[in-house]
C-alpha cells in the first residue's frame, strides 16, 4: 500500500506568507493615512474656527482696520495657529476686503477665509 502525501510544500508555505505580508503592509499603509487624514482634518477645522473668529471680532467691535498686514495668534482645541490679516481698499472708501489666512507651526497655509468691512 503506498501512502499519499498529504500537506503543503516548503514553496506553497512560503508563497503564503508572502501575500499575507504583502496584504499587511497595505492595510498598515492605508491605517497611517487615515490617520494623517483626520489630523490634517482636525487642523483644518480649529484653523476655520480661528480665521473665523478674527473676522467676526473685526465685525462685532465695528473696526475698520486700516489698509495693510496684521498679524495675530489663535488657540484652538490646545494647539497654536498664526494667522495672518490682509486689508485692502476697495473702489468704495467706506468698504474694505479683508483676508485672514491661518498657518500651522510650519508656515503651511490650512484656511483662508475672506470678508467685507462696511465703516460703522
Amino acid at each position: 500500500m503506498t501512502r499519499v502525501a498529504r500537506g503543503f510544500t516548503l514553496v506553497e508555505v512560503l508563497v503564503a506568507v508572502a501575500v499575507i505580508a504583502i496584504a499587511l503592509a497595505a492595510g498598515l499603509r492605508a491605517a497611517g493615512v487615515l490617520v494623517d487624514n483626520s489630523q490634517r482634518l482636525a487642523d483644518v477645522i480649529a484653523a476655520q474656527w480661528c480665521a473665523e473668529n478674527h473676522l467676526v471680532n473685526l465685525k462685532l467691535t465695528r473696526q475698520f482696520p486700516g489698509i495693510g498686514d496684521t498679524e495675530f495668534t489663535c488657540e484652538q482645541l490646545g494647539r497654536r495657529y498664526n494667522g495672518r490679516a490682509q486689508v485692502a481698499g476697495t473702489q468704495y472708501a467706506d468698504l474694505r476686503l479683508v483676508d485672514a489666512s491661518i498657518s500651522d507651526d510650519t508656515g503651511r497655509q490650512l484656511v483662508r477665509l475672506t470678508t467685507l468691512l462696511y465703516r460703522p
